[in-house]
């Protein structure tokens, strides 16, 4: 039986480690699937760059599309990142099944380029885009389809974990955290992508497709990142018994379906709390079997490379199977997929952290809280800093609340004549 030919485009980091994986477990791998899987050609920027990390071993130059328009390549592994789409629609009108890592390509065309493979008969198997090494598309789309999903919270962004995981441990401030990040090699030198929630949205909006079999829709994704993150604020939700966490979720609610990223406050005795550094982890909540962890490394050549062979070796395995017999890219038959409403963020309902800095002068409670009151929120409690030059900061928790509700209480109290400051206004997630 024939190897199966692959086309590698990219060797960066993730590219260099999948080389690395399938050189190692070649026998391993064929032990698996009763055929060899080979790269035989490799498109990159740089050939030089290229040539010293791997030798001289397999051709590499900086085409990309003459290895897309190669008829010997059955499989190409797009690692290059950015809009890649004509490059992967070529692709895939070759009839050459795809591997890519790449969340932002199929957050904003994924369904364009799963339509295209569906009519070309090809796979795209994408487990390396969200949370590197952790198999939750597998276990989203293959071991929890007994289930009807309820929600899914997780934390898929390892640069931002790692940044308030430092805020947290060492009480310092973001910008000398992520300089650290920098350093270190967790945090890009342009670090908006991750730190403004971007990335975690389009893993979100790839999650949320497959828990509630619904098409890719980034655009309507609630998106809010860690730069405005004050550190007495990370201080205070400790002392109140939480921890703030950068948190993907999508919920299915009575009138639709949420989905948001954006940092919020956990039980500290909760799992996700105890997610430290740089790790990912996600919870699955199905109807069925209750919640479900899955908890690893979500970035990095070996454990990313781990997720991007795993999809080579699938589909391997269903190569000659016919098109229809083959698990539907979103784990829903296309044709079925559901028009649930996406709700705005001005109409979900949590519970709330707010942060007041007031003047210290009787009345100051009463006055909050008839403005709450008056927007139809309720106090859960209430923890007031000692006063500092006649000024302290008084922080509420409250019960469930709209977040329309939320925001007019907002306006109203930043009006009282005694507030010093613009609220800082928190979500609380209970995750249960």
């Amino acid at each position: 039986m024939k190897s199966i030919k692959v086309g590698l485009l990219g060797l960066g980091v993730v590219g260099t480690g999948t080389w690395r994986v399938l050189s190692r477990n070649i026998d391993e791998i064929y032990r698996r699937t009763n055929r060899y899987i080979e790269i035989t050609d490799i498109a990159v920027r740089n050939v030089d760059k290229a040539y010293s990390r791997i030798g001289n071993k397999i051709p590499i130059s900086n085409d990309a599309y003459k290895l897309v328009n190669d008829p010997k390549i059955d499989i190409i592994v797009e690692l290059i990142g950015g809009n890649t789409l004509d490059l992967t629609l070529a692709a895939i009108s070759n009839g050459k099944h795809i591997v890519t890592a790449n969340k932002d390509l199929l957050a904003k065309h994924g369904n364009e380029i799963f339509l295209a493979a569906s009519k070309h008969g090809v796979i795209v198997g994408f487990e390396a885009a969200v949370c590197g090494g952790v198999p939750i598309i597998k276990a989203m789309r293959e071991s929890l389809t007994a289930n009807r999903i309820q929600w899914l919270a997780g934390i898929v962004n390892g640069t931002t974990n790692f940044i308030l995981s430092e805020m947290r441990s060492r009480t310092l401030p973001f910008l000398e955290v992520l300089c650290e990040a920098q350093r270190l090699g967790y945090a890009e030198s342009d670090p908006t992508f991750d730190i403004e929630g971007i990335d975690s949205a389009n893993k979100a909006t790839l999650l949320s497709a497959l828990a509630f079999g619904i098409p890719l829709q980034f655009e309507k994704v609630h998106i809010e990142g860690i730069s405005n993150l004050a550190q007495e604020d990370i201080l205070y939700a400790e002392k109140l018994g939480y921890r703030i966490k950068l948190l993907a979720i999508t919920k299915r609610v009575y009138n639709g379906i949420e989905i948001r990223v954006h940092p919020a406050l956990i039980p500290i005795n909760h799992l996700l709390s105890n997610v430290e550094g740089a790790m990912n982890a996600v919870i699955v909540h199905g109807d069925i079997v209750g919640s479900t962890i899955y908890y690893g490394q979500g970035a990095g050549a070996q454990p990313t490379a781990s997720s991007v062979v795993a999809d080579l070796v699938d589909i391997v395995r269903l190569y000659s199977a016919n098109p229809l017999h083959c698990i539907p890219h979103l784990g829903f038959q296309s044709n079925s997929l559901s028009d649930l409403k996406i709700l705005p963020i001005e109409k979900i309902s949590t519970s709330y952290y707010l942060r007041l800095s007031v003047e210290d002068l009787p009345g100051v409670l009463a006055d909050v809280a008839l403005v709450l009151a008056s927007s139809s929120i309720s106090i859960n409690s209430m923890f007031q800093e000692p006063s500092i030059n006649k000024c302290s900061d008084i922080i509420f928790l409250t019960h469930k609340s709209i977040e329309e509700n939320i925001n007019l209480a907002i306006k109203n109290i930043e009006s009282l004549r005694f507030v010093r400051s613009k609220v800082t206004r928190l979500r609380m997630e209970n995750l249960v």
